[in-house]
């Protein structure tokens, strides 16, 4: 039996897929026992003594961690999810487009290779609480660094954070919880804020997991929040797992692969009238946005590397190779 560790299971696509395989969920089972013993003394009509017993055992039993391994047999079962950890390791894989030709777009793949967490929103926190402890060890007369620090103009008073610019519905960017603090080997809180301002247009704010099983390939996949099973908050799983690269096993479906359009797209969506013809404008908008996405300004995948819609994230418990006995 494989232990497995769940990081993330999308239980709603999880139940879809298993009742159209199966007809079906079965979570929920009842058993019921009943025994009946009956003695006659005498005429029939004299007396009668009848002894029964009985029983009923009801669970309802939520199959949690079950119900995704229950689906992954299943698929498997019927030849419909593909492990292509080997083949997605190898670059001449990437490199001839053999990847996009045996899985279109719809594949149900599962995939374990070196993986790592990221979300703008930790970045911008992390980065603001070193603002922070900065703007404290200044408070205090503290250095953080053996360079001489820069204090602009005039006596420096201890930094206050950066107000919070006001945006639609009066809520705050990310990058304004950074406060400004005296320069650090170089660093200082404007340069903070310029890598969270670049991280929000790389990678939407939200948890991610990239794979990068081979040099120049990344394989994304956004960890929805709200369906059912996330482990925990972001905050406590990179405290937990930190940003190393760990192996993870991800299955899902492929969603796209990175475009390959090298020229910029044509930008006439009128008709012969002069009206705007709706269709060609979306694909127009679409195609920029699929340039953006090439040249990594936006989160789209990039070629060669292909956007997974994640079922479930999870890496194996290793069993020790070794018993230890424990002296009396």
């Amino acid at each position: 039996m494989i232990l497995r560790e769940f990081l993330y299971v999308d239980t709603d696509k999880v139940r879809a897929l298993l009742a159209q395989l199966d007809g079906g969920i079965a979570e929920e089972s009842r058993e019921t026992e009943r025994k009946e013993k009956r003695t006659t003394i005498g005429p029939r009509s004299a007396a009668q003594h009848l002894q029964g017993t009985g029983s009923e055992s009801y669970t309802n039993k939520s199959l949690g961690d079950a119900l995704f391994p229950t689906l992954e047999e299943a698929l498997e079962s019927e030849l419909l999810l593909h492990d292509i950890s080997e083949e997605v390791s190898d670059a001449d894989s990437w490199e001839s487009g053999s990847l996009k030709t045996k899985y279109p777009p719809g594949s149900l793949v599962r995939i374990t290779a070196p993986g790592s967490l990221f979300d703008t929103r930790y970045a911008a926190a992390a980065f603001a609480a070193f603002g922070h402890v900065n703007v404290g060890l200044k408070g205090i007369g503290a250095s953080p660094s053996n360079e001489p620090q820069r204090t602009g103009k005039g006596k420096q008073s201890q930094q206050r954070p950066r107000p919070a610019k006001k945006g639609e519905g009066g809520v705050g960017q990310l990058e304004d919880a950074i406060p400004d603090f005296p320069a650090v080997g170089g660093t200082d809180g404007n340069t903070l804020r310029s890598f969270v301002q670049i991280s929000k247009g790389v990678f939407t704010p939200g948890l991610h997991i990239n794979m990068t099983p081979a040099k120049g390939a990344l394989i994304s996949a956004r960890l929805q929040e709200g369906r059912q099973y996330l482990d925990t908050e972001a905050e406590i799983l990179f405290a937990r797992y930190g940003t190393e690269r760990h192996d993870w096993t991800l299955v899902g479906s492929i969603g796209s692969y990175g475009t390959e359009e090298t020229e910029l797209p044509d930008m006439n969506f009128y008709n012969p009238g002069g009206n705007i013809n709706r269709g060609l404008f979306a694909e127009a908008m679409n195609a920029q946005m699929r340039n953006l996405g090439r040249i990594g300004f936006i989160d789209l995948p990039q070629h060669p590397g292909f956007a997974l819609i994640p079922f479930a994230v999870y890496r194996g418990i290793p069993r020790g190779t070794e018993l230890v006995q424990v002296q009396p």
